[in-house]
């Protein structure tokens, strides 16, 4: 019984610190999940690969958003992102940067 017990706190343990180790995409990423996961290649680069990129520049979120607002390659070996990766709101390309500069 003691041993049921224990493995049962185990198993809860793992799924708790598992759970917290995963990342998922924030609602706000809307189109932007046809081409982007958070980690690995999709169409574009995944958002940790992007993160990893601007590792320890203060300025990553700022240089994120000029990109996706601009489009294009930027260096990537994929196809081209479009402008503003056919999101209309500055604010939620705002947030998206700031969380995916925020990815470790």
């Amino acid at each position: 019984m003691k041993s049921i017990i224990v493995s049962m706190a185990v198993a809860a343990g793992l799924m708790v610190a598992g759970s917290a180790m995963a990342t998922d995409m924030p609602k706000e990423a809307g189109k932007c999940k046809a081409c982007h996961k958070i980690d690995g290649k999709q169409v574009g680069p995944g958002w940790k690969q992007v993160a990893e990129k601007y590792k320890g520049d203060k300025d990553a979120a700022s240089k994120i958003l000029a990109n996706i607002k601009a489009g294009g390659k930027f260096g990537w070996n994929f196809g081209q992102m479009p402008a503003r990766g056919m999101e209309k709101d500055d604010a939620v390309l705002e947030s998206l940067s700031k969380f995916i500069a925020g990815l470790k």
